[in-house]
Protein backbone atom coordinates (compact mmCIF):
# COMPACT_ATOMS: atom_id res chain seq x y z
CA UNK A 1 0.00 0.00 0.00
CA UNK A 2 1.11 3.43 -0.99
CA UNK A 3 0.03 6.83 -0.51
CA UNK A 4 -2.29 6.49 1.89
CA UNK A 5 -1.88 4.26 5.69
CA UNK A 6 -4.26 2.34 7.64
CA UNK A 7 -4.43 4.36 10.93
CA UNK A 8 -5.86 3.69 14.30
CA UNK A 9 -7.13 6.97 14.98
CA UNK A 10 -8.33 9.77 12.41
CA UNK A 11 -5.92 12.54 13.76
CA UNK A 12 -3.33 12.71 15.87
CA UNK A 13 -4.94 14.23 19.32
CA UNK A 14 -8.40 12.53 18.70
CA UNK A 15 -10.20 9.48 17.78
CA UNK A 16 -13.09 10.44 15.90
CA UNK A 17 -15.69 7.68 15.58
CA UNK A 18 -17.55 8.86 12.51
CA UNK A 19 -19.95 5.59 13.05
CA UNK A 20 -21.05 8.01 16.09
CA UNK A 21 -23.76 10.85 15.49
CA UNK A 22 -22.73 12.70 18.72
CA UNK A 23 -19.03 13.08 16.57
CA UNK A 24 -20.74 15.14 13.74
CA UNK A 25 -22.20 18.17 16.14
CA UNK A 26 -18.71 19.42 16.97
CA UNK A 27 -17.89 21.96 15.63
CA UNK A 28 -14.29 21.90 14.72
CA UNK A 29 -15.36 18.64 12.14
CA UNK A 30 -14.47 21.31 9.21
CA UNK A 31 -10.70 21.50 10.94
CA UNK A 32 -10.79 17.97 11.20
CA UNK A 33 -11.66 17.32 7.52
CA UNK A 34 -9.70 20.13 5.80
CA UNK A 35 -6.40 18.66 7.46
CA UNK A 36 -7.39 15.07 7.15
CA UNK A 37 -7.47 16.13 2.93
CA UNK A 38 -4.00 17.64 3.12
CA UNK A 39 -2.70 14.83 4.99
CA UNK A 40 -4.10 12.12 3.67
CA UNK A 41 -7.57 11.98 1.23
CA UNK A 42 -7.82 8.34 2.12
CA UNK A 43 -7.68 6.80 5.55
CA UNK A 44 -8.56 4.08 7.35
CA UNK A 45 -11.40 3.84 9.90
CA UNK A 46 -11.35 1.12 12.04
CA UNK A 47 -14.26 -0.76 13.37
CA UNK A 48 -16.11 -0.39 16.56
CA UNK A 49 -18.89 -2.12 18.35
CA UNK A 50 -18.66 -5.27 16.61
CA UNK A 51 -18.77 -3.68 13.33
CA UNK A 52 -16.18 -3.83 10.28
CA UNK A 53 -13.72 -0.60 9.56
CA UNK A 54 -14.04 1.14 6.47
CA UNK A 55 -12.17 3.58 3.89
CA UNK A 56 -13.16 6.89 4.36
CA UNK A 57 -12.78 8.99 1.11
CA UNK A 58 -12.44 12.91 1.54
CA UNK A 59 -10.70 14.17 -1.21
CA UNK A 60 -12.70 15.42 -4.67
CA UNK A 61 -10.80 13.82 -7.18
CA UNK A 62 -10.59 9.97 -5.65
CA UNK A 63 -14.66 10.61 -4.30
CA UNK A 64 -15.24 10.82 -7.89
CA UNK A 65 -13.22 8.06 -9.19
CA UNK A 66 -15.30 5.70 -6.56
CA UNK A 67 -18.51 7.04 -7.83
CA UNK A 68 -18.02 6.91 -11.46
CA UNK A 69 -16.84 3.28 -11.46
CA UNK A 70 -20.01 0.88 -10.81
CA UNK A 71 -18.03 -2.07 -11.97
CA UNK A 72 -14.94 -2.06 -9.42
CA UNK A 73 -17.71 -1.15 -6.61
CA UNK A 74 -20.86 -2.13 -6.27
CA UNK A 75 -24.11 -0.33 -4.62
CA UNK A 76 -25.36 -3.44 -4.07
CA UNK A 77 -24.01 -4.42 -0.37
CA UNK A 78 -25.98 -0.46 0.81
CA UNK A 79 -24.88 2.77 0.25
CA UNK A 80 -25.18 4.16 3.69
CA UNK A 81 -22.93 3.09 6.63
CA UNK A 82 -26.61 2.30 8.28
CA UNK A 83 -26.25 -0.71 5.56
CA UNK A 84 -23.03 -1.44 5.20
CA UNK A 85 -21.94 -1.86 8.43
CA UNK A 86 -24.74 -4.54 8.85
CA UNK A 87 -23.30 -5.69 5.70
CA UNK A 88 -26.87 -5.94 3.64
CA UNK A 89 -29.77 -3.86 2.03
CA UNK A 90 -32.58 -5.58 2.06
CA UNK A 91 -33.75 -4.12 -1.23
CA UNK A 92 -30.81 -4.66 -2.91
CA UNK A 93 -31.16 -5.14 -6.75
CA UNK A 94 -34.33 -3.81 -6.67
CA UNK A 95 -34.23 -0.44 -5.39
CA UNK A 96 -32.65 1.90 -7.74
CA UNK A 97 -29.89 3.64 -5.70
CA UNK A 98 -28.53 0.42 -4.17
CA UNK A 99 -28.79 -1.81 -7.97
CA UNK A 100 -25.64 -2.23 -9.92
CA UNK A 101 -25.56 -1.69 -14.00
CA UNK A 102 -27.21 -3.06 -16.52
CA UNK A 103 -29.68 -3.97 -13.98
CA UNK A 104 -29.80 -0.46 -12.49
CA UNK A 105 -29.57 1.11 -16.00
CA UNK A 106 -33.07 -0.40 -17.40
CA UNK A 107 -34.08 0.51 -13.76
CA UNK A 108 -33.77 4.15 -13.76
CA UNK A 109 -35.43 4.75 -17.37
CA UNK A 110 -38.41 3.69 -15.85
CA UNK A 111 -38.13 5.96 -13.17
CA UNK A 112 -36.58 9.09 -15.18
CA UNK A 113 -40.00 9.73 -17.12
CA UNK A 114 -41.43 11.28 -14.46
CA UNK A 115 -38.47 13.22 -13.28
CA UNK A 116 -37.45 14.98 -16.53
CA UNK A 117 -36.72 18.68 -16.40
CA UNK A 118 -39.52 19.28 -18.47
CA UNK A 119 -42.00 16.98 -16.13
CA UNK A 120 -40.49 19.03 -12.89
CA UNK A 121 -40.83 22.10 -14.05
CA UNK A 122 -45.01 21.45 -14.65
CA UNK A 123 -44.99 20.75 -10.58
CA UNK A 124 -43.30 24.84 -10.58
CA UNK A 125 -46.98 26.11 -10.41
CA UNK A 126 -48.27 24.38 -7.25
CA UNK A 127 -44.90 24.94 -5.94
CA UNK A 128 -45.44 28.33 -5.65
CA UNK A 129 -48.67 28.77 -4.89
CA UNK A 130 -48.00 26.46 -2.34
CA UNK A 131 -44.63 28.43 -0.42
CA UNK A 132 -46.50 31.74 -1.15
CA UNK A 133 -49.58 30.74 1.21
CA UNK A 134 -47.12 29.25 3.86
CA UNK A 135 -45.09 32.80 3.54
CA UNK A 136 -48.20 34.87 3.61
CA UNK A 137 -49.26 33.25 6.65
CA UNK A 138 -46.06 33.50 8.91
CA UNK A 139 -44.50 36.54 7.45
CA UNK A 140 -44.74 39.23 9.93
CA UNK A 141 -46.65 36.88 12.51
CA UNK A 142 -43.55 36.74 14.75
CA UNK A 143 -41.43 33.84 15.97
CA UNK A 144 -42.37 30.18 14.12
CA UNK A 145 -40.94 27.24 13.39
CA UNK A 146 -39.87 27.34 9.94
CA UNK A 147 -38.77 23.56 9.91
CA UNK A 148 -41.56 22.65 11.27
CA UNK A 149 -44.33 25.31 9.22
CA UNK A 150 -42.47 25.61 5.69
CA UNK A 151 -39.90 23.27 4.67
CA UNK A 152 -41.06 20.44 6.13
CA UNK A 153 -44.43 20.77 4.34
CA UNK A 154 -43.29 21.84 0.26
CA UNK A 155 -40.76 18.71 -0.57
CA UNK A 156 -43.59 16.02 0.65
CA UNK A 157 -46.11 17.80 -0.55
CA UNK A 158 -44.90 17.74 -4.52
CA UNK A 159 -43.25 14.59 -3.87
CA UNK A 160 -46.52 13.01 -3.09
CA UNK A 161 -48.05 14.91 -5.68
CA UNK A 162 -45.43 13.30 -8.58
CA UNK A 163 -46.31 10.07 -7.08
CA UNK A 164 -49.96 10.67 -7.32
CA UNK A 165 -50.78 9.97 -3.44
CA UNK A 166 -53.49 12.35 -1.58
CA UNK A 167 -53.03 15.12 0.24
CA UNK A 168 -54.56 12.98 3.39
CA UNK A 169 -51.45 11.16 3.76
CA UNK A 170 -49.46 14.56 3.41
CA UNK A 171 -48.78 15.03 7.53
CA UNK A 172 -47.90 11.09 8.16
CA UNK A 173 -45.08 11.45 5.26
CA UNK A 174 -44.14 14.07 7.13
CA UNK A 175 -43.39 12.74 10.41
CA UNK A 176 -42.14 9.04 9.40
CA UNK A 177 -39.39 10.71 6.88
CA UNK A 178 -38.14 12.55 9.42
CA UNK A 179 -38.14 9.72 11.65
CA UNK A 180 -36.47 7.46 9.39
CA UNK A 181 -33.12 8.58 8.92
CA UNK A 182 -32.28 10.93 10.97
CA UNK A 183 -33.39 11.87 15.00
CA UNK A 184 -34.18 15.13 16.41
CA UNK A 185 -32.20 14.03 19.67
CA UNK A 186 -30.34 10.37 20.63
CA UNK A 187 -33.06 9.30 22.66
CA UNK A 188 -34.87 8.05 19.23
CA UNK A 189 -33.98 4.08 19.08
CA UNK A 190 -32.83 2.46 15.61
CA UNK A 191 -35.53 0.39 16.35
CA UNK A 192 -37.70 3.64 16.20
CA UNK A 193 -36.08 4.86 12.38
CA UNK A 194 -36.24 0.95 11.38
CA UNK A 195 -40.15 1.41 12.68
CA UNK A 196 -41.11 4.58 10.65
CA UNK A 197 -39.49 2.94 7.26
CA UNK A 198 -41.97 0.20 7.44
CA UNK A 199 -44.76 2.33 7.77
CA UNK A 200 -43.99 4.28 4.59
CA UNK A 201 -43.46 1.18 3.33
CA UNK A 202 -46.71 -0.25 4.21
CA UNK A 203 -48.33 3.30 3.37
CA UNK A 204 -46.83 3.10 -0.01
CA UNK A 205 -47.88 -0.49 -0.43
CA UNK A 206 -52.04 0.75 0.42
CA UNK A 207 -51.54 3.54 -2.54
CA UNK A 208 -50.16 0.87 -4.93
CA UNK A 209 -52.98 -1.50 -4.49
CA UNK A 210 -55.56 1.25 -4.50
CA UNK A 211 -54.05 2.92 -7.89
CA UNK A 212 -54.13 -0.83 -9.46
CA UNK A 213 -57.97 -0.38 -8.78
CA UNK A 214 -58.58 3.06 -9.47
CA UNK A 215 -55.52 4.58 -11.60
CA UNK A 216 -54.38 8.17 -10.58
CA UNK A 217 -52.43 10.78 -12.38
CA UNK A 218 -48.67 10.21 -11.09
CA UNK A 219 -45.59 7.62 -10.59
CA UNK A 220 -47.21 5.09 -9.05
CA UNK A 221 -49.49 4.69 -11.45
CA UNK A 222 -47.74 4.99 -14.33
CA UNK A 223 -45.12 2.03 -13.00
CA UNK A 224 -48.23 0.23 -12.69
CA UNK A 225 -48.33 -0.04 -16.36
CA UNK A 226 -44.36 -0.83 -16.65
CA UNK A 227 -42.52 -4.12 -17.58
CA UNK A 228 -39.48 -4.93 -15.97
CA UNK A 229 -37.12 -7.81 -17.36
CA UNK A 230 -40.43 -8.94 -19.13
CA UNK A 231 -42.55 -9.18 -16.54
CA UNK A 232 -45.10 -6.05 -15.02
CA UNK A 233 -43.34 -4.50 -12.26
CA UNK A 234 -44.28 -6.23 -9.09
CA UNK A 235 -46.41 -4.57 -5.62
CA UNK A 236 -42.97 -4.31 -4.33
CA UNK A 237 -40.71 -3.03 -6.94
CA UNK A 238 -42.93 -0.31 -7.25
CA UNK A 239 -42.94 0.39 -3.57
CA UNK A 240 -39.33 -0.02 -2.92
CA UNK A 241 -38.57 2.64 -5.56
CA UNK A 242 -41.20 5.20 -4.67
CA UNK A 243 -39.78 4.96 -1.12
CA UNK A 244 -36.80 5.71 -2.42
CA UNK A 245 -37.83 8.81 -4.19
CA UNK A 246 -39.80 9.80 -0.63
CA UNK A 247 -36.52 9.13 1.42
CA UNK A 248 -34.03 10.78 -1.02
CA UNK A 249 -36.23 13.32 -2.35
CA UNK A 250 -37.54 14.95 0.66
CA UNK A 251 -34.85 14.92 3.16
CA UNK A 252 -32.22 16.67 0.47
CA UNK A 253 -34.63 19.32 -0.23
CA UNK A 254 -35.96 20.04 3.56
CA UNK A 255 -32.73 19.69 5.21
CA UNK A 256 -31.34 21.89 2.62
CA UNK A 257 -33.98 24.69 2.75
CA UNK A 258 -33.55 24.34 6.20
CA UNK A 259 -29.79 24.53 6.49
CA UNK A 260 -29.40 27.42 3.74
CA UNK A 261 -32.00 29.73 6.15
CA UNK A 262 -30.60 29.22 9.21
CA UNK A 263 -27.17 30.48 7.42
CA UNK A 264 -29.00 33.27 6.24
CA UNK A 265 -30.55 34.32 9.59
CA UNK A 266 -27.07 34.01 11.41
CA UNK A 267 -25.64 35.84 8.62
CA UNK A 268 -27.47 39.40 7.89
CA UNK A 269 -24.97 39.84 5.14
CA UNK A 270 -25.24 36.56 3.48
CA UNK A 271 -29.17 37.07 3.26
CA UNK A 272 -28.18 40.27 2.04
CA UNK A 273 -26.18 38.77 -0.67
CA UNK A 274 -28.41 36.23 -1.65
CA UNK A 275 -31.27 38.79 -2.16
CA UNK A 276 -29.10 40.68 -4.76
CA UNK A 277 -28.05 37.60 -6.37
CA UNK A 278 -28.73 38.09 -10.33
CA UNK A 279 -28.83 34.72 -11.11
CA UNK A 280 -30.91 32.30 -9.12
CA UNK A 281 -29.79 28.82 -10.51
CA UNK A 282 -25.89 29.33 -9.99
CA UNK A 283 -26.67 31.04 -6.12
CA UNK A 284 -28.65 27.77 -5.46
CA UNK A 285 -26.24 25.86 -7.06
CA UNK A 286 -23.79 27.49 -4.74
CA UNK A 287 -26.07 26.47 -1.95
CA UNK A 288 -26.59 23.06 -2.54
CA UNK A 289 -23.30 22.77 -2.20
CA UNK A 290 -22.72 24.27 0.97
CA UNK A 291 -25.37 23.42 2.69
CA UNK A 292 -27.04 20.01 1.76
CA UNK A 293 -27.02 17.86 4.09
CA UNK A 294 -26.29 14.40 2.66
CA UNK A 295 -22.88 13.55 4.19
CA UNK A 296 -21.90 10.52 3.05
CA UNK A 297 -22.31 7.37 0.47
CA UNK A 298 -20.31 4.10 0.41
CA UNK A 299 -20.00 1.34 -1.47
CA UNK A 300 -18.24 -2.31 -1.30
CA UNK A 301 -15.22 -2.99 -3.25
CA UNK A 302 -15.97 -5.72 -5.89
CA UNK A 303 -12.53 -6.34 -6.10
CA UNK A 304 -8.88 -5.63 -5.35
CA UNK A 305 -8.06 -2.14 -6.51
CA UNK A 306 -5.80 1.02 -6.08
CA UNK A 307 -7.19 4.31 -6.07
CA UNK A 308 -4.93 7.65 -6.05
CA UNK A 309 -2.22 5.42 -4.17
CA UNK A 310 -4.36 3.38 -1.73
CA UNK A 311 -4.60 -0.06 -1.78
CA UNK A 312 -8.12 -1.31 -1.10
CA UNK A 313 -9.02 -5.09 -0.92
CA UNK A 314 -11.73 -6.47 -2.11
CA UNK A 315 -15.03 -6.42 0.28
CA UNK A 316 -13.96 -3.48 1.88
CA UNK A 317 -16.58 -0.89 2.49
CA UNK A 318 -15.29 2.66 0.84
CA UNK A 319 -17.17 5.84 2.02
CA UNK A 320 -17.58 9.08 0.07
CA UNK A 321 -17.70 12.26 2.04
CA UNK A 322 -19.46 15.23 0.39
CA UNK A 323 -19.64 17.18 3.50
CA UNK A 324 -15.20 17.18 2.98
CA UNK A 325 -14.63 16.81 -0.78
CA UNK A 326 -17.27 19.97 -1.63
CA UNK A 327 -14.85 22.19 0.36
CA UNK A 328 -11.83 20.43 -1.25
CA UNK A 329 -8.98 23.44 -1.59
CA UNK A 330 -7.79 21.31 -4.94
CA UNK A 331 -11.12 21.60 -6.48
CA UNK A 332 -12.88 24.75 -5.39
CA UNK A 333 -11.55 28.59 -5.02
CA UNK A 334 -11.80 29.63 -1.58
CA UNK A 335 -14.27 26.61 -0.43
CA UNK A 336 -15.16 27.62 3.03
CA UNK A 337 -16.55 30.61 1.15
CA UNK A 338 -20.32 30.87 -0.05
CA UNK A 339 -19.91 32.44 -3.25
CA UNK A 340 -23.20 33.39 -5.48
CA UNK A 341 -22.13 33.37 -8.53
CA UNK A 342 -19.66 30.30 -8.96
CA UNK A 343 -19.06 28.59 -11.71
CA UNK A 344 -18.47 26.34 -12.82
CA UNK A 345 -19.43 24.20 -9.49
CA UNK A 346 -19.36 20.11 -9.94
CA UNK A 347 -19.92 19.45 -6.34
CA UNK A 348 -21.03 16.24 -5.32
CA UNK A 349 -24.25 17.02 -3.32
CA UNK A 350 -25.96 14.62 -5.88
CA UNK A 351 -23.74 11.60 -6.17
CA UNK A 352 -21.60 11.28 -9.74
CA UNK A 353 -21.95 8.74 -12.46
CA UNK A 354 -24.35 6.28 -13.16
CA UNK A 355 -25.93 6.86 -9.36
CA UNK A 356 -26.06 10.98 -9.63
CA UNK A 357 -29.52 11.98 -7.92
CA UNK A 358 -32.66 11.18 -9.80
CA UNK A 359 -34.72 14.30 -8.53
CA UNK A 360 -31.58 16.35 -8.83
CA UNK A 361 -34.38 18.91 -10.98
CA UNK A 362 -36.81 18.63 -8.43
CA UNK A 363 -34.95 19.00 -5.50
CA UNK A 364 -33.17 22.53 -7.41
CA UNK A 365 -36.59 23.82 -8.94
CA UNK A 366 -37.95 23.25 -5.25
CA UNK A 367 -35.37 25.15 -3.59
CA UNK A 368 -35.08 27.69 -6.40
CA UNK A 369 -38.69 28.92 -5.89
CA UNK A 370 -38.77 28.40 -1.62
CA UNK A 371 -35.87 30.84 -1.59
CA UNK A 372 -37.02 33.29 -4.54
CA UNK A 373 -40.36 33.50 -2.55
CA UNK A 374 -38.69 33.76 0.73
CA UNK A 375 -36.55 36.64 -0.40
CA UNK A 376 -39.35 38.57 -2.55
CA UNK A 377 -41.29 38.27 1.22
CA UNK A 378 -38.84 39.03 3.81
CA UNK A 379 -36.38 42.08 4.14
CA UNK A 380 -35.18 40.64 7.26
CA UNK A 381 -34.50 37.00 8.73
CA UNK A 382 -34.42 37.04 12.35
CA UNK A 383 -33.02 33.64 14.66
CA UNK A 384 -35.94 33.39 17.67
CA UNK A 385 -34.12 30.61 19.58
CA UNK A 386 -31.61 27.63 19.47
CA UNK A 387 -32.07 25.07 16.63
CA UNK A 388 -31.90 21.88 17.33
CA UNK A 389 -29.64 19.57 15.07
CA UNK A 390 -30.06 16.40 13.94
CA UNK A 391 -28.75 13.06 15.82
CA UNK A 392 -27.48 11.36 12.73
CA UNK A 393 -24.02 9.83 10.92
CA UNK A 394 -25.51 10.35 7.44
CA UNK A 395 -27.20 13.81 7.65
CA UNK A 396 -26.14 16.82 9.42
CA UNK A 397 -28.62 19.68 9.70
CA UNK A 398 -31.55 20.77 11.83
CA UNK A 399 -34.34 19.45 13.04
CA UNK A 400 -36.04 22.71 14.41
CA UNK A 401 -35.41 26.40 13.28
CA UNK A 402 -36.91 29.63 15.09
CA UNK A 403 -37.10 32.50 12.96
CA UNK A 404 -39.41 35.71 12.53
CA UNK A 405 -39.84 36.95 8.67
CA UNK A 406 -40.09 40.58 8.60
Amino acid sequence: MTGAVRSTSLDDTHVWDLTEPTTHLHADMSEFWRDRRRRQPIFWHEGASGHPGFWVVCGYDPAVTVYRDSKRFTSQRGNVLLTLLAGRDNAAGAMLAVTDPPRHTRLRRLMTAALTRDAVRALAPRIQVRTRRLLTEWSGSGAFDFAEEIASRIPIWTICDLLGIPDSDHDLLVSLTKQALSSENAAQSDVSALAARQEILLCLLDHVEDQRRHPAEGLITALIGEEFEDAPLSDDQIVTNCYSIILGGDETSRLTMINAVHAFAEDARLWDRFQAASDLGTAVEEIIRCFAPTMHFGRVANTDVEIHGTHITAGEIVTMWNVSANRDETRFSDPDAVQFDRKPNPHLAFGYGPHFCVGAHLARLELAIVLDEMRRTARTIIPTGRPRPLYSNFLHGYATLPIELV
